[in-house]
């Protein structure tokens, strides 16, 4: 968490956004691709997408259904 929260800061302060999506996903059935641990931190802005409801795999709309390889 400290980690995350240094890395808010400095995100913070050079791009202000409204707020943030914060996420990881654990295992195959979760979603995870990369298997290694690794944390999304993804700033975010009002309007930045139509409906922000969906979570972090809704963030990048194209991104949003892949297929797993």
């Amino acid at each position: 968490m400290d980690l995350i929260k240094e890395e808010k800061k400095l995100i913070d302060e050079e791009f202000n956004p409204d707020g943030y999506n914060i996420g990881v996903n654990v295992g195959q059935a979760a979603g995870q691709s990369i298997f290694h641990v690794h944390i999304h931190i993804i700033p975010r802005y009002k309007g930045d997408v139509e409906n922000p409801q969906g979570g972090v795999r809704h963030v990048i709309p194209k991104k949003a259904h892949y297929t797993r390889k």
